[in-house]
């Protein structure tokens, strides 16, 4: 019982608690206090009487708190409104015609800016899938640009004319077996062999296939002797001029209509220290012995063929050697193309700019300083700030000369320069007794096959 009554003063101080709180604290203590009324016996002492005295006069206040809690009950007015033209926060406004079409526009530059960015990274995705292509490709033919490679893709083109000799079957056979390819057909000059070239070329603008300007005529010491007598001829200025349809004239007329053709005249035939005697014996009998060649006349010819039309002449005993000669030709053209690529690469160790073209050196002396330091700059393991500092001190090799004279010992003139300063920023450092070492050494040597290191 006592324990209820301070349940209600307890409620009877809080003024801070929430009006849900009070309201229901004051039922409950109402509720007790009737229960508690209820629930006491009539036989209690005087005691008891004034407890629940007490207790009925706390129930009084309560009636005045359900009063209270009930007026709070009352429904709650809307707001006052601020304006007349206020309007109501839960309804939305209506946008006019100019802000839905604004937003129309923005909303179609939004979405064409995202089209566009998706065409561009579609661009982008697909440049660098043909740039892998292109890439994969050049790798491709650079593979067939090896010599080993190349091979494969070059042809030896055979005038039929050559194929009239006895020994053109073992030219025939060479070929073959090596597995190269061949083609017999009528070539621009007769009794000739030529190569063609058909490879993936590197740029597009180069033709394909690619006709080497290579070109291997095959004559026999007959057909010589012949082009001979008609260069005789020539140069005698005797107004006679070679037989339209001979060997001579087609050659010159080929080498006309291409000055870029590089002609090798291989001729079959015996020991040429032979082969005045029997052409002179041969031309005597039918010619007559004023036409007869002689030793000089051979030499002449083959100097005009050489200054005059850019051509070799090369004699060979057998069709062996002929077949060696054809197939190192081959060789060397099947190595021509990887030889092009790498040409043009620069090396890295080969020095550009103002290195490569060296110091120049006026009238009055200026620049040999500057060569003096970039002499000893040559030195294994020589800086440029080392051979600065050494030019500095002594500015040429005269001068250095006689600081070595000045010094007394052998030992003092190797360590002339080794106590010198090297700036380089903001560091310094001595040159060191091992590079002046070098350096007298290098002056005061008498043996030029010296090695300074």
């Amino acid at each position: 019982m006592s324990l209820l009554l301070k349940r209600a003063k307890t409620w009877e101080i809080s003024e801070s608690e929430a009006e849900s709180d009070s309201e229901t604290q004051g039922r409950r203590t109402c509720a007790c206090s009737s229960e508690s009324q209820e629930k006491v016996p009539p036989s209690v002492d005087q005691t008891s009487t004034e407890q629940t005295e007490d207790c009925n006069k706390n129930v009084e206040i309560l009636p005045v708190c359900t009063e209270q809690a009930g007026a709070d009950k009352r429904p709650l007015a809307p707001p006052a409104a601020d304006g007349p033209g206020t309007p109501s926060p839960g309804k939305r406004r209506r946008r006019t015609r100019e802000e839905v079409e604004a937003d129309r526009v923005r909303a179609g530059c939004v979405r064409e800016a995202r089209e566009q960015l998706k065409k561009e990274r579609l661009q982008i995705k697909e440049q660098r899938k043909l740039e892998q292509q292109r890439r994969k490709e050049a790798a491709e033919r650079l593979k067939c640009y090896r010599p080993e490679q190349c091979l494969k893709y070059l042809t030896v083109c055979i005038d039929p004319a050559v194929l009239q000799d006895e020994g053109s079957d073992l030219l025939l056979g060479t070929v073959e077996a090596l597995g190269w390819r061949i083609i017999i057909e009528e070539q621009p000059v007769s009794h000739s062999i030529s190569w063609k070239r058909d490879l993936p070329q590197v740029e597009e603008d180069e033709a394909s296939p690619v006709t080497e300007e290579q070109v291997l005529m095959v004559v026999t010491l007959s057909d010589f002797l012949d082009m001979v007598v008609a260069i005789k001829k020539g140069q005698d200025r005797t107004g006679e001029e070679a037989p339209p349809g001979s060997l001579y004239t087609q050659l010159c007329e080929f080498l006309e209509g291409d000055p870029e053709k590089v002609v090798t005249l291989a001729v079959i035939g015996p020991n040429p220290n032979s082969w005045t005697l029997r052409g002179r014996e041969r031309r005597d009998r039918s010619m007559g012995s004023d036409l007869a060649l002689k030793e000089l006349d051979i030499e002449e010819a083959l100097v005009f063929l050489q200054l005059h039309r850019n051509i070799s002449v090369m004699f060979l005993p057998s069709w062996d050697e002929l077949c060696d000669h054809m197939c190192a030709v081959t060789r060397a053209l099947a190595k021509r193309p990887f030889k092009q690529l790498t040409e043009g690469v620069e090396l890295p160790f080969c020095p550009d700019g103002a290195w490569a073209g060296g110091v120049r050196v006026g009238q009055d002396g200026a620049g040999l300083r500057q060569v003096w330091t970039r002499q000893i700059q040559q030195l294994n393991r020589v800086s440029p700030a080392v051979a600065a500092a050494v030019s500095a001190a002594h500015p040429s090799p005269q001068q250095l000369l006689k600081a070595y004279r000045e010094k007394d010992s052998e030992r003092e003139r190797k360590a002339l320069l080794s106590d010198l300063t090297v700036r380089n920023g903001d560091r310094a450092r001595r040159v060191g007794p091992e590079i002046s070492n070098r350096v007298y050494r290098y002056l005061h040597a008498d043996n030029p096959h010296l090695v300074l290191d």
